[in-house]
C-alpha cells in the first residue's frame, strides 16, 4: 500500500476518533450523589408553583447530608404560552432563578430536569416542536450562568421508536447549542430511560454530554402499593427484596392473567442481588463501550407497601453497585412516597429523617431531636407576595379562578391573591405543615390581620381556622367570622381588617356530614385557615386578598423551677396530685384572666377559667384531675396555664389518679 493511501487512511481514522465521543473526551460526571427535588416545579403552570415549599434552607440541609446535586423535576410544558411560540413564563423564570441563585451560592449542581411526563401518554414526535422551542429560550436565559448548571432533554420519553427520539434528542441539542456551548447536557432513551434504550442512541458528537438511565428493578418490589400503574398496585404487599419463597405473600387475583403475575412467577430470580447487578452492568458496559459518562438519574422504593428493612437493603445494594463502578446518582425522591423521611411523618429535617435510609445511602447523618409542637409566640405571615413559610396552599377553586401571584395593583410588595367567579363552599385554604399551636394568642390579643379589595355590595366571605381531627370521634371544628359590609366596604379600593382571635366564633364542623359547634374547637391544634365563599357563590364578583398575617406583641412565657414556687404568682398543691389539688393565683390589677390545664403535646384538657375579667386579688380553685367531661386524666405530666393581659405563666403538675 502506498504512503499516499495509507496517509489518507490514518487522516480518515483521526477524523472519524475525533468525532467519536469515545476518543479524547472527559468521561467523569462533574458531581457525585444527592436527590431529586420532587412536587415543587411539577405544576400545572408557573402560577400552581408553591414556591415556598422549599427555601435556600432546603438546599442547604440537603447539601449538609454530603449531597453535590439536587435534580430538579420542572413540568416544563406547563410553564409556556400557546404553540407555535411556547413562550417561558416570567413568573416561572423568577421563580426559577432563585432557585439556580442557591445552587450557585451553595457549589451545588441543579438539574433542570424536563419532567414533561404523563406515564400513561405516549410521547408523540410532535414534541420535537416544543422541546425545540423551551430549551432553546432555557439555555438563551442560562447560558451566563455558572457550570453548575445542567440541561436534562425530556424525563422517560416512551411509546416512541428509539431512532425517532434519538433524531429529536439530536435537534434539541443542535438547538441549545446555538445558544450555550458551555452547559452540560444530560441525554437518554427511550421506555422511560431505560438502562436497555441507551445503546440505541445515535453516536451524539457533543463533547458535553451525559447519559441518563432510572432503575426500579425488581418492579414488583419497587412499585408495590402504587396506584399509577396499570394495573394498579395498590394491593399488592410485603413483597420482599430478595427473594424468599417463606415471604413471598399470595398474589391477589385481581392479577390473574395480567403482565403482574407473569413478573410474580419470576420473581426467583428477578428479586435476586445478581440479577439487580446484572441489569445495572447494561448501563455499565454502555459507558464503556461508548466511553461516555452515564448517570442514574432515579431509583427507590415506594414505602407503603414496601418492607422498610427490605427497602433499606435495596438502597444499599443499588448504592453500593452503583459507587464501586463510579456511577453517579440521584434518589427519587426527597420528600414524599420515595423519600428520605419517615412514612407518615411531617417530614422535618430536625426530626424525621430516615436514618438507617441515609445511612444505606451513605448521607451524613445530622442530630435529630423529638418533634413537639409548641405554642407560638409571635405574629407570623400566611400570604405576603408568596404563602409564608411552612404553609401550602390546597384551595378549591372549582370553576372559578383563584391566582396567587396577580401582579394588578397589589396592596403591597408584587403580587396579590385574586379570586372571582366561586362556587359556594368553595375556599382559598392555607395548610399549615405540620400544625401549629396557636392556644396562647387568642388571650394576649392577637388579631387575624389582612387586607381585602371588593367590587361587589351585598356580598361576603368567612374567613375561619380548622383544628385537627384527632380521633374517629372527634372532627375538624371552625373557629371564624363572617365578613361583610359591616366590616368593610366593597368599593374597589384596599382596606385593612383585624379580626380579634378573642372575637372569633366556634362554626361546627363538616366532617361526611354536618354537626353543630360542641364546644371542642382547639386552638393548640390547628391545621389550616381558610378563606370561604359561605354564604353565596361569587358569581361576576372579585376579590384580592394581600398581606394575611398573625399580628400581636411578642408572648413571654415564664416556667418556673420548684424553687420559684413559693413566690409564685401561681401555685399548684399538693403536687403531685393524688385525687384533688389547689390551684392559687394572684392577680395585682383587675385582668383577663385564663386558666386551662394542657398536656405536654400542648393540647387542650380542662378550662378552669374562661377568660373573664377578674378583679385583683388572691383566687382558689380546687382540681381533681379530670377533663373537661369529667373523665380522670391519665398519669402523667400536665401543665397548669395562666394567660392574663399582662403575663403568661405554666407549671407542671404530675397527675396521679388513683
Amino acid at each position: 500500500m502506498g504512503y499516499a493511501v495509507k496517509y489518507w487512511i490514518f487522516r480518515r481514522l483521526v477524523c472519524l476518533l475525533l468525532l467519536c465521543p469515545a476518543f479524547g473526551l472527559n468521561a467523569q460526571v462533574p458531581f457525585h450523589k444527592g436527590v431529586n427535588l420532587t412536587q415543587w416545579f411539577q405544576a400545572g403552570s408557573a402560577r400552581q408553583i408553591q414556591f415556598t415549599k422549599f427555601t435556600k434552607k432546603d438546599f442547604e440541609n440537603i447539601k449538609s447530608l454530603g449531597c453535590d446535586v439536587i435534580r430538579l423535576p420542572i413540568n416544563l410544558h406547563a410553564m409556556v404560552g400557546s404553540a407555535p411560540d411556547y413562550t417561558l413564563d416570567p413568573l416561572f423564570l423568577q421563580f426559577l432563578d432563585r432557585a439556580v441563585d442557591w445552587s450557585e451560592e451553595l457549589g451545588i449542581y441543579l438539574i433542570l430536569d424536563n419532567h414533561s411526563f404523563d406515564p400513561t401518554i405516549n410521547t408523540e414526535p410532535s414534541v420535537e416542536n416544543i422541546l425545540v422551542k423551551v430549551w432553546s429560550q432555557m439555555a438563551r436565559h442560562y447560558k451566563g450562568r455558572s457550570g453548575n448548571l445542567l440541561y436534562e432533554v425530556l424525563n422517560e420519553p416512551h411509546g416512541i421508536n428509539d431512532a425517532v427520539w434519538g433524531a429529536i434528542q439530536q435537534s434539541v441539542i443542535d438547538a441549545i447549542r446555538l445558544e450555550d456551548s458551555e452547559h452540560f447536557i444530560i441525554v437518554g432513551g427511550s421506555n422511560y430511560n431505560s438502562y436497555m434504550t441507551l445503546s440505541n442512541l445515535p453516536l451524539y458528537t457533543d463533547d458535553k454530554l451525559i447519559y441518563t438511565f432510572h432503575f426500579y428493578d425488581p418492579f414488583l418490589f419497587t412499585h408495590q402499593g402504587a396506584s399509577w400503574v396499570g394495573p394498579s398496585l395498590v394491593s399488592l404487599r410485603n413483597i420482599p427484596f430478595p427473594y424468599q419463597a417463606s415471604s413471598m405473600p399470595v398474589l391477589p387475583g385481581e392479577f390473574d392473567g395480567t403482565w403482574i403475575e407473569s413478573a410474580y412467577n419470576g420473581y426467583p430470580v428477578d428479586g435476586t442481588v445478581s440479577q439487580v447487578r446484572q441489569l445495572l452492568n447494561v448501563a455499565v458496559d454502555f459507558r464503556s463501550s461508548r466511553n461516555v459518562p452515564v448517570f442514574c438519574g432515579e431509583f427507590g422504593v415506594y414505602m407503603p407497601n414496601s418492607d422498610e428493612t427490605d427497602r433499606v437493603g435495596w438502597y444499599d445494594e443499588i448504592r453500593k453497585y452503583l459507587n464501586e463502578n463510579d456511577i453517579p446518582w440521584t434518589i427519587w425522591d426527597y420528600k414524599g412516597g420515595f423519600g428520605l423521611f419517615e412514612a407518615n411523618s411531617n417530614e422535618l429535617f430536625e426530626s424525621d429523617l430516615n436514618i438507617p435510609l441515609l445511612e444505606a445511602l451513605e448521607f451524613e447523618v445530622p442530630p435529630q431531636k423529638n418533634f413537639i409542637v409548641k405554642p407560638e409566640t409571635s405574629g407570623f405571615i400566611i400570604y405576603d407576595d408568596y404563602a409564608g413559610e411552612g404553609i401550602i396552599t390546597s384551595s378549591n377553586a372549582g370553576s372559578g379562578l383563584i391566582d396567587y401571584y396577580n401582579t394588578v395593583a397589589p396592596h403591597a410588595g408584587e403580587h396579590a391573591i385574586y379570586w372571582t367567579d366561586a362556587q359556594q363552599y368553595d375556599a382559598i385554604v392555607f395548610d399549615f405543615t405540620p400544625n401549629v399551636d396557636l392556644s396562647l394568642m387568642p388571650a394576649n390579643g392577637y388579631q387575624l390581620s389582612f387586607w381585602v379589595r371588593g367590587n361587589s355590595p351585598g356580598t361576603s366571605f368567612d374567613v375561619r381556622f380548622v383544628d385537627t381531627k384527632t380521633a374517629q370521634s372527634d372532627h375538624p371544628w371552625r373557629m371564624g367570622r363572617t365578613i361583610d359590609e359591616e366590616a368593610v366596604s366593597w368599593d374597589g379600593e384596599w382596606h385593612h381588617v383585624l379580626v380579634p382571635l378573642d372575637c372569633l366564633q366556634e362554626k361546627g364542623s363538616w366532617d361526611n356530614g354536618w354537626f353543630n359547634p360542641e364546644g371542642k374547637f382547639q386552638w393548640s391544634a390547628i391545621d389550616r385557615f381558610e378563606i370561604v365563599a359561605e354564604q353565596h357563590a361569587f358569581t361576576n364578583v372579585e376579590f384580592s386578598f394581600d398581606d394575611i398575617e398573625l399580628t400581636g406583641n411578642e408572648i413571654t412565657i415564664v416556667v418556673a423551677t420548684e424553687s420559684e414556687l413559693s413566690n409564685s404568682d401561681l401555685k399548684i398543691y399538693p403536687n403531685p396530685l393524688l385525687n384533688q389539688a389547689m390551684i392559687e393565683f394572684s392577680l395585682t390589677q383587675p385582668e383577663r384572666t385564663s386558666l386551662s390545664v394542657l398536656d405536654l403535646q400542648g393540647r387542650l384538657v380542662r378550662i378552669l377559667v374562661d377568660g373573664k375579667n377578674i378583679p385583683a386579688g388572691t383566687y382558689y380553685i380546687a382540681w381533681k384531675g379530670e377533663d373537661n367531661n369529667g373523665h380522670p386524666l391519665a398519669d402523667g405530666l400536665y401543665m397548669i396555664r395562666m394567660l392574663t393581659d399582662t403575663s403568661t405563666i405554666i407549671r407542671r403538675v404530675m397527675v396521679l389518679n388513683r
